[in-house]
């Protein structure tokens, strides 16, 4: 039994262990959102730092809370994940919830110390939940104390997110909770401004009282300046994006292209489409007010409208139109577009997500086709 002993030892001492082998950003990021809890664990065993950032989105954390999946969250708080850490572009896991309606998330995050509120002009988790259109989010950072005022990084508070994306319900809690109605941004723009720039004249009859609504509904529609709406990437879209990025983490390049390229096709069809809606939509140019000195009560309202205007201003108008001659664009331009539209989607900017998308595509299609301005947050 001794020999057998010693023999043991021996052939522990000399058989090497099994060292885990740490993951590049993209395979960290797939198996976070995924939920693979096994895998996270033996990476973080293994030494990797907690608040190592994915490909896209940022920390494992902030992925864990995009997902909305809690004993992924736990894990990597427990390891000593920044709570309030933040991504590449200013974002933290609270913001990413909050963006996804993920309310578990969210009292879970505030619950272990997330800051409702940051320092100085940057978004919070109010402006994203508000623009999103997450009323119980909303109400639920409200009770917890998030300041209702916060100014984003142009200065924008939430009620002019709400005013802008039509969220006429959570527009109406800011306004009950004691929004201002007067902050001005950086762009000049306040909530009333925002409200019937996009259309949203109920809100922006809340907003202004129906007194000084009925004299801000008479001015020119072409005076709250124009509206850029936001436009969701379609489904179709995302699940090809979604099959791309994992083809590319498994090293699948020219297959991840072809998808892309599929999905940059979905998302032109699907902005075409749009485009074609809104140039046959009526704007509302003013109110109309009808009544009879004799009867007071048979006071009349309504909209007036202003005849449809076709618009071209797409990035896409003439997509499908070839110059002759004109080179190819270079794959690595192509490429660094498509890595910026993949991380502004994931960030949850879907507006700018698209943009770069364009760009990916127009320089898929030629040089001369490529758009001058580069996405830019709204």
């Amino acid at each position: 039994m001794k020999i057998l002993s010693v023999l043991l030892v021996l052939l522990m001492t000399v058989t090497p262990a099994r060292a885990a082998t740490l993951p590049d950003a993209v395979s960290f990021s797939i198996a976070v959102e995924r939920g693979d809890l096994s895998l996270a664990r033996e990476w973080l065993d293994a030494g990797l730092s907690p608040d190592f950032e994915g490909k896209v989105i940022g920390t494992g954390l902030m992925i864990a809370a995009w997902e909305g999946n809690i004993p992924m969250m736990e894990l990597f708080v427990a390891r000593g994940a920044d709570i309030n850490k933040t991504n590449s572009v200013g974002e933290q896991a609270l913001l990413h919830a909050a963006w996804k309606g993920r309310l578990e998330a969210v009292r879970w995050l505030v619950e272990h110390g997330a800051r409702l509120n940051r320092e100085g002009q940057e978004w919070a988790a109010l402006h994203y939940a508000a623009f999103a259109g997450h009323a119980e989010v909303v109400g639920y950072l409200l009770e917890r104390g998030a300041d209702i005022n916060a100014l984003s990084t142009n200065g924008s508070t939430p009620l002019m997110m709400a005013a802008r994306e039509g969220k006429e319900a959570i527009a109406k809690t800011l306004l009950a909770a004691g929004a201002r109605r007067d902050i001005v941004n950086e762009r000049g723009d306040d909530a009333l401004r925002w409200a019937m720039r996009y259309n949203n004249l109920q809100i922006a009859r809340e907003i202004a009282g129906p007194e000084s609504f009925s004299a801000a509904a008479s001015r020119p529609v072409a005076s709250w300046g124009r509206a850029v709406r936001s436009q969701a990437v379609p489904d179709r879209a995302d699940l090809m994006l979604a099959q791309a990025r994992k083809m590319e983490a498994a090293g699948r390049r020219k297959d991840a292209l072809k998808l892309y390229r599929a999905a940059l096709a979905a998302i032109r069809q699907a902005d075409a489409v749009a485009n074609k809606a809104a140039a046959t939509a009526r704007a509302a140019t003013g109110m109309v007010i009808s009544a009879r000195r004799a009867k007071p009560g048979a006071q009349t309202a309504a909209v007036q409208y202003a005849t449809p205007v076709a618009e071209i201003n797409s990035p896409t108008v003439g997509a499908d139109r070839t110059a002759s001659g004109e080179a190819a664009a270079a794959p690595d331009m192509v490429d660094d577009w498509l890595r910026r539209a993949r991380e502004l989607e994931a960030s949850g900017r879907r507006k700018e997500a698209l943009q770069a998308y364009r760009q990916a595509a127009a320089t898929l299609r030629g040089p001369s086709q490529v758009p001058a301005n580069s996405p830019a947050r709204p």
